[in-house]
C-alpha cells in the first residue's frame, strides 16, 4: 500500500497492491497499521455504499462540526470522477478543488479529511461507490455546496447530470460561511 499527497494538504491518494491470477484478484482495501505508519491515525466508525446509474452526480456534501466526517472512498464497480473542495478557512488552498478518477480497474482510494466538501459523478452504469467515515451521519449537520458553482469552477465534463432535489438546493460558495 502506498499513500501519497496531493497539492491540497490532507488529501491522500492510496494505491494498493493487487494480486491477480487466473482465479481473479485479491487486495487489502484497508489496513489500519499501514495508515497509522503513514501518520493517518483516524478511526473509522461507519461504512456506506451507493449504487448509481451513469450521469448521477452526488454532492458536494459535508457535515458541520461537531459531526464533521473524514472519508476514505473507493469504487467497487464502475467509475467515478471524484472531487474534494477545501473548506478550511485558514488553508492556503481554501476554495480549491482536487479531482481524481476512481474505478474498478485502478483500485485507487482517496482520503478526504474533515473540512472538505465531497462529490462524485458516475461515469458508468451500475457504479458501486464505497466509503468509510470517521464520524456518524447526523441529519441536522449535513450541508452542501451547489455542484456547478461558478466560483469553484469545477469541470465535471457534463451539462445535465442526474441530481437529487436536495442537491439542487445546495448553497453557492459565495454565500457559504465555513465552520472549518
Amino acid at each position: 500500500m502506498k499513500i501519497r499527497n496531493t497539492f491540497i494538504e490532507g488529501l491522500k491518494i492510496i494505491t494498493t497492491d493487487v494480486f491477480k491470477d487466473n482465479r481473479g484478484y485479491f487486495y487489502e482495501s484497508y489496513n489500519q497499521q499501514h495508515f497509522f505508519d503513514a501518520g493517518l491515525t483516524m478511526k473509522f466508525v461507519q461504512d456506506n455504499e451507493s449504487q448509481s446509474s451513469k450521469g448521477v452526480l452526488r454532492g458536494l456534501h459535508f457535515q458541520n462540526p461537531p459531526y464533521a466526517q473524514g472519508k476514505l472512498v473507493r469504487v467497487i464497480k464502475g467509475e467515478v470522477l471524484d472531487v474534494a473542495v477545501d473548506l478550511r478557512k485558514n488553508s492556503s488552498t481554501y476554495g480549491q478543488h482536487y479531482k481524481i478518477i476512481l474505478n474498478e480497474d485502478n483500485k485507487l482510494m482517496f482520503y478526504i479529511p474533515e473540512g472538505f466538501a465531497h462529490g462524485f459523478l458516475t461515469l458508468q452504469d451500475n457504479t458501486i461507490f464505497s466509503y468509510k467515515c470517521t464520524n456518524f451521519y447526523d441529519k441536522q449537520s449535513e450541508s452542501g455546496i451547489i455542484w456547478n458553482d461558478k466560483t469553484l469552477n469545477i469541470d465535471w465534463n457534463i451539462e445535465n447530470p442526474i441530481i437529487s432535489e436536495k442537491d439542487k438546493n445546495n448553497v453557492l460558495f459565495k454565500d457559504f460561511n465555513s465552520p472549518f
